[in-house]
């Protein structure tokens, strides 16, 4: 298959999986070759599968990206489809999946154009130590952790986002503080491996290291309910971000179906079973 791996012009940081898939794609015959989705001169038809990878300035542009996304999956097949990109592209869906029954992170979320005030937010939840980020947003772009009595930084990076676009106001969560939180990939619906990783605030490297143990059933659990409930169970990757409440339960922080890193490097995924599985799902979509 000719395959397209989508990224963009301009990395914002390296991609460590990228060599990793391509060699292993080119292993099996296949004919691997990176694209950026802002590059115009790319024609995506001439790809039988075009799957959705490092495009990380995806949030700068946002309606431009999805637009790209429609055209693309009416020249070729594209992966993740372009309904769940759409669906996943906004972190309302965290809102829409803790009513459906899933522990998600306590989360408001606050409409562009609103005058609401974050001291107002922390009065009416009861909470101290906050996160404030876009609702659109990848890596730490535009993350802020802010605490009541500290609020003036959090009260103007709130006010600068609500002027352009949607925010998100959520606790900050204690134990991302002592331990991290815990990434776990799945690929084609089955969680294969998952790394442990540290708090990132804007203009902060991602910082991911093995867990230390495997993955406790309470976590794949979670994030198999996660990936049913998005309508995702069988979408070729996704990532569930999670960490741990007060009670010492496993809460969704995000999940991931655009363009995630997957922790191929062998650190991560030292059998190379999680990247095998993705070379051979990709294979099956051929298939298909």
């Amino acid at each position: 298959m000719r395959i397209a791996l989508a990224t963009c012009l301009r990395l914002p940081e390296p991609d460590p999986d990228a060599p990793l898939l391509s060699a292993a794609l080119a292993a099996r015959g296949h004919a691997p070759a990176l694209a950026a989705w802002d590059d115009p001169a790319v024609d995506w038809a001439g790809f039988d599968l075009v799957v959705l990878r490092s495009t990380w300035n995806y949030h700068r542009q946002p309606a431009a990206f999805l637009a790209w996304v429609d055209r693309v999956a009416g020249l070729t097949r594209l992966e993740n489809p372009a309904p769940l990109v759409r669906s996943n592209a906004h972190k309302g869906y965290l809102l829409e999946l803790a009513a459906r029954g899933l522990p998600v992170t306590p989360t408001v979320l606050l409409r562009a154009g609103s005058d609401t005030r974050l001291a107002d937010v922390l009065a009416r939840e009861g909470w101290r130590d906050v996160v404030v980020k876009p609702a659109v947003s990848a890596g730490s772009y535009g993350t802020l952790r802010a605490a009541s009595d500290d609020l003036a930084r959090g009260e103007a990076h709130l006010a600068a986002l609500l002027a352009v676009e949607d925010a998100l106001v959520q606790p900050f969560l204690t134990q991302v503080a002592a331990w991290g939180e815990l990434s776990v990939v799945c690929i084609d619906g089955v969680p294969t491996h998952c790394v442990r990783k540290r708090a990132r605030f804007a203009g902060e490297d991602e910082r991911a290291e093995p867990p230390g143990g495997l993955m406790g059933d309470d976590a794949i659990e979670l994030a198999g309910r996660a990936l049913a409930l998005a309508g995702a169970e069988r979408a070729l990757y996704g990532r569930v971000d999670m960490a741990r409440d007060e009670a010492g339960s496993w809460r969704l922080m995000e999940l991931e179906l655009i363009e995630p890193s997957l922790f191929f490097a062998p650190h991560h995924d030292p059998k190379g079973e999680a990247l095998a599985r993705f070379v051979a799902a990709i294979e099956g979509l051929g298939a298909r």
